[in-house]
């Protein structure tokens, strides 16, 4: 009788998992933006209905780079690249409205990625990288720190923030550390990390978690482990070429290689970055950004004349199942998040 009760027990928390993660689902959304002279944040269920269209009140034209829209704890930042400014959106308390704009805040040159952590909205230009904090008020309008990249050519990638730092990508061969104050803001020069591989051609994207950070080198078709300040481990993409966008997903790291417009999957554990799936997914253009939240993970790609917006659910193994395609009718979306419905 106790081993029929326990099992009882296994069965119903396992079926209450499931539908918990059933509703999480069905409540969640996928962000996008349509990166246009008229910037557009689009706003989808998981089934690839349009549910929202919203003017960030600013000019799109950003590409080449990753994380161009960010979201933490009910608060999204998206890039206005060709106006030189981040909207800030909120959730909306009711209605049939999901997000509604707080305020658009001016950057120090043209945004191309933002990143939330350490109480702080961090924003990468084509030059600079600044910390912008976060208190009742929303995001502050003003930096409380700013420095410059190590190049500054204008081939920012994009930033990640880790334990007491940020993580960020040049394309013309720079990955780079800036340190954090105790405030969270900006307080150090960008620094090489040490170890780059030799053959080092074009860092692109990159998803951090505590404090490593796996960065792709796409043109070398390689993805790089980043602690301490140092590349501690680098894996091939095998006949995948030109990783370019990452997300991370539990145990596993989904790269987006975008002229072979597919999705691979890693392992990852300690110092090891390990293929485990060459093909996850393929695509109908070539992806240009990725995210995960809460089981889900949303990819963007284009063609040359529409973009797409791909949701898939993630089971416990890594494996996707495509759920919906959305098309967009615009060649050059940029930036993708999934939003978890109550849970952020």
């Amino acid at each position: 009788m106790t081993m029929k009760l326990h099992w009882i027990a296994a069965a119903c928390v396992m079926a209450a998992g499931t539908a918990a993660q059933a509703d999480e689902h069905a409540a969640a959304m996928v962000v996008t933006a349509s990166n246009t002279a008229t910037n557009q944040l689009l706003v989808y269920d998981t089934a690839g209905n349009l549910l929202e269209t919203l003017a960030t009140q600013g000019q799109g034209g950003v590409g080449g780079n990753a994380g161009g829209i960010a979201y933490a704890h009910g608060r999204l930042a998206v890039v206005n690249h060709g106006s030189s400014n981040v909207s800030i959106f909120g959730r909306s308390g009711g209605g049939h409205h999901h997000f509604q704009l707080e305020h658009v805040i001016p950057t120090q040159g043209q945004p191309v990625s933002v990143a939330f952590g350490a109480g702080h909205l961090y924003v990468l230009t084509g030059t600079r990288v600044e910390s912008h904090a976060i208190d009742g008020g929303g995001v502050r309008t003003s930096a409380d720190g700013s420095t410059q990249l190590l190049h500054a050519d204008g081939s920012a990638g994009q930033v990640g923030v880790i334990r007491g730092q940020l993580i960020i990508t040049e394309k013309s061969n720079a990955i780079e550390s800036v340190a954090l104050d105790g405030r969270g803001a900006v307080g150090g020069v960008a620094t090489s990390v040490a170890a780059i591989p030799a053959n080092v051609d074009t860092p692109l994207g990159l998803a951090t978690r505590g404090d490593e950070a796996y960065v792709t080198i796409a043109h070398a078709n390689e993805i790089s482990l980043v602690r301490g300040d140092q590349v501690l481990s680098t894996t091939g993409s095998g006949t995948q070429n030109a990783p370019c966008w990452l997300t991370l997903a539990g145990p596993f790291l989904y790269s987006a290689n975008t002229p072979s417009m597919s999705l691979s999957r890693y392992a990852v554990y300690g110092q090891k970055i390990v293929q485990d799936a060459a093909v996850a997914a393929s695509f109908n253009g070539k992806p240009t950004d990725v995210d995960y939240r809460a089981g889900l993970l949303a990819a963007i790609d284009s063609n040359g004349t529409a973009s797409h917006v791909s949701v898939f659910g993630v089971d416990e193994d890594g494996n996707l199942a495509l759920k919906a395609v959305a098309t967009v009718n615009s060649p050059s979306i940029n930036g993708v998040v999934v939003v978890a419905g109550d849970r952020d």
